[in-house]
């Protein structure tokens, strides 16, 4: 097809949000870490398509309210290779590392106690649809032919029908890229397409991280345009900066230890110094898949 494809937004049950609930907030609220914690969480409805229970809530604390996303651990499925801990402490794992990079790729997330047990409360993000001249931005794409063109990045080649193929493509985006190497310090074994939430204001956040900082190699992506090609200078200091921060007894390190495991951290710290040994990319292993299924 000639003209890209937009990966859908994620489906709720009703109640719909009923707006955006990004940072910052209105003047004088808590911040979102704070509200999150603390709030008054109510169910309102639940995310369908989710593999794992994931409720729609509004959060009330101080008489200030925002929407927010609620994953309690009693409803995790088991995963045989991730025997160790939750995904609700990976995806805060997960958040602690985006915040210590500075680059505030992913959504206030906390651990907290809820009215189905303890699990993952994250701030709600309504993505930019494009639909009413909001700006969205196009991410990903199928396009003809064999090369992406100006501003896009190619990732592989998909079958969309019968006997025909198309490239699969990424925008060529810094934004992308600053998630594509946060990616490769956390793991991820399953960023697709869904989990990219443009927003009106032009920032863009990552969710669904409860599949990461597995001490084996896990990284599927669809953000592998990069692969090989030289990490930003920006990147560089960002990771210098974070093998200084994950050292023994720094409050990130100490923060860490509460959500994953010791082999976990030292992993972590292993992957930083290979990416600035390397001062590249990671490219696929080759060993399995490198692109998550479904894509979406």
């Amino acid at each position: 097809m000639s003209a890209p494809e937009r990966i859908s937004p994620r489906g709720v049950t009703p109640p719909e949000p009923s707006g955006p609930s990004e940072p910052p907030g209105p003047p004088g609220a808590p911040e979102p870490s704070e509200l999150l914690a603390l709030g008054e969480l109510t169910v309102r409805g639940r995310v369908r398509e989710a593999s794992n229970a994931v409720l729609y809530c509004t959060v009330e604390y101080e008489g200030h309210s925002v929407a927010c996303v609620y994953k309690p651990v009693a409803g995790e499925r088991p995963l045989w290779d991730f025997p160790d801990g939750t995904l609700a402490q990976r995806e805060v794992a997960a958040y602690e590392l985006s915040e210590a990079t500075g680059w505030g790729l992913v959504p206030p997330t906390v651990l907290r106690d809820g009215p189905y047990g303890q699990g993952m409360c994250q701030l709600w993000i309504e993505p930019a649809t494009g639909e009413d001249g909001d700006g969205a931005p196009e991410l990903l794409a199928l396009v003809d032919g064999d090369e992406p063109g100006p501003g896009w990045k190619a990732v592989a080649f998909a079958e969309v029908d019968e006997g025909r193929t198309a490239l699969l493509v990424h925008a060529d985006d810094e934004r992308l890229r600053r998630l594509a190497v946060l990616d490769a310090v956390i793991n991820n074994g399953d960023r697709k397409g869904g989990h990219l939430l443009p927003t009106a204001d032009g920032q863009i956040y990552a969710i669904d991280h409860g599949v990461t900082f597995n001490a084996d190699d896990k990284l599927r992506t669809l953000l592998w345009g990069w692969a090989g090609e030289p990490l930003p200078d920006e990147a560089l200091t960002v990771l210098r900066r974070l093998a200084d921060r994950l050292a023994d007894g720094d409050p990130l390190t100490a923060r860490l230890a509460e959500l994953i495991t010791e082999a976990e951290i030292a992993a972590l710290r292993a992957r930083i110094a290979a990416l600035l040994r390397s001062g590249r990319h990671p490219k696929p292993s080759g060993q399995w898949p490198a692109i998550p299924w479904p894509p979406v």
